[in-house]
């Protein structure tokens, strides 16, 4: 592999900038290619980041043979261009979520085999995220008890009613099991009231070691709201809090009246971009691509939030609490 690697991008909208930003800027990177299905947006997108532009996926590969290729397209278009791209053998990192049916997740990681395929969960590699993970780690909270986690914005509509749940909740299942554990069974309300799709949902959720979870996400919200996500885990000998993913982190212990607080400071404000999150994670990707290891974040785990969001829907049709087979070759 080159000392330099070779990255097209496939996608030319709002998120796929971020891919374009990063990949241009490295210094062990070159972004050689943006492919589109609009020609004006995808001409614009590669001149201002240094690349050819293609919309036609099948030619950029002939000409450009990249050693990575990203997805960021929109949100339920992503099957058949991510099988197209698995077959081609060339390392992947897709955006969330995988896709919407499990039978093409299916699909996808049978194809891929043992390739390297990361998915971006990006707020995995936030600060405040980082930190309490190394807290649990630790045993600085004790044993977990319960975890909440709440997102809630505006809308972004789509075909599917389940777009909330699927498309920006997985972020929730896949938080609560890096830093609680699996999720053993899921029990959910949903409401369609404002628009007809199920936008706004509340879940609760066992653990297998025990601990118990709730989750609240809404598309009848915004992002202005201060708390418009918040992650609390608390355990016998303390609480975490994780506001707004990039924002800060509290941290409690039992009988302590003082709390412990991390925020960014004057040379680290960089920590509270979120955006940031994702140049984060592309280090831990090119690491790991590098040294022919598993992808930090495998397409696994997208398939494992989309199980869970499908456990979730299941449990709002028929009224009953499900429980989640818990797959071995699915990384926690």
């Amino acid at each position: 592999m080159s000392e330099r690697l070779r990255v097209a991008v496939v996608g030319a909208g709002g998120w796929g900038e971020q891919h374009a930003r990063i990949f241009s800027r490295r210094e062990d990177t070159e972004l050689c290619a943006v492919v589109g299905r609009t020609p004006d947006r995808t001409q614009k997108r590669a001149e201002r980041y240094g690349a050819t532009p293609y919309t036609d996926l099948a030619l950029m590969l002939q000409r450009e043979h990249p050693d990575l290729i990203t997805v960021c397209l929109p949100n339920e278009d992503h099957f058949d261009v991510t099988l197209q791209l698995v077959r081609t053998g060339v390392p992947l990192l897709v955006e969330k979520p995988l896709v919407f049916d499990l039978t093409e997740a299916d699909t996808l990681l049978a194809e891929a085999g043992d390739q390297f395929f990361a998915i971006n969960f990006n707020h995995r590699y936030a600060e405040p995220v980082q930190r309490a993970k190394a807290l649990i780690d630790a045993g600085e909270i004790g044993e977990p008890v319960f975890a909440t986690w709440r997102f809630g914005g505006e809308a972004n509509h789509g075909n599917s009613p389940h777009a909330n749940l699927i498309e920006t909740q997985c972020h929730g299942f896949d938080m609560l099991e890096h830093l609680v554990g699996r999720i053993a069974n899921v029990s959910a309300h949903m409401t369609d009231k404002t628009y007809g799709d199920f936008s706004t949902l509340a879940l609760a959720l066992d653990f297998e070691n025990r601990a118990v979870g709730t989750m609240l996400g809404s598309y009848d919200s915004s992002y202005a709201y201060p708390d418009s996500q918040r992650v609390e885990i608390n355990g016998t000998e303390g609480r975490l809090v994780i506001h707004d993913t990039v924002r800060a982190l509290t941290f409690s212990r039992v009988g302590d009246d003082v709390e412990r607080r991390w925020h960014s400071g004057y040379f680290d404000d960089e920590a509270r971009y979120f955006s940031g999150t994702f140049d984060r994670h592309v280090d831990a990707i090119l690491d790991a691509l590098r040294a022919g290891t598993k992808a930090p974040v495998h397409a696994e785990a997208g398939r494992r939030a989309l199980q869970l969001a499908h456990a979730a829907i299941q449990s709002h049709e028929t009224g009953r609490r499900i429980a989640v087979v818990s797959a071995a070759s699915t990384p926690a």
